[in-house]
């Protein structure tokens, strides 16, 4: 099947094959004309690679899953082995926002103390006076 094709059954974008595809992730085969011919069991492939980015897997870890998938050798313990990874860096962004979204609380508040505070007046120290010109004969 051509790209076009695959990218509406397996629902990514055709330019989401072709990155794929400059990565290594996809190996379609070429017609004597030069179009990317894709075997249907490549939409099964490309289904998995959308779900997995979709749950926030990086193109570089499901590279390291593809062969598996590909072999029907990516165990439910393998795969449930990288979803408690992804569990466990996602708690880690959890906290990190957490405490990102505790500082700026702490900075708002911080400034509507300062907006009810009366305004300070600077008092400028008066300069030195120094004898005139006038003075000084």
């Amino acid at each position: 099947m051509r790209i076009s094709e695959l990218a509406q059954r397996a629902g990514v974008t055709v330019h989401a094959l072709r990155h794929y595809e400059r990565l290594g992730l996809l190996l379609p085969a070429r017609t004597a004309s030069g179009y990317r011919d894709y075997p249907e069991s490549m939409r099964r492939e490309v289904v998995f690679i959308a779900m997995a980015r979709r749950i926030g897997f990086s193109l570089p870890a499901i590279g390291e899953l593809l062969p598996a998938y590909r072999a029907g050798r990516l165990s439910i313990t393998r795969m449930t082995d990288a979803l408690e990874e992804r569990v466990a860096a996602l708690d880690a962004q959890i906290a990190e926002l957490q405490a990102l979204r505790a500082q700026v609380i702490e900075h708002a508040a911080w400034l509507r103390a300062q907006r009810r505070k009366p305004p300070r007046k600077t008092r400028w120290p008066k300069a030195p006076t120094t004898p005139s010109s006038k003075d000084k004969r």
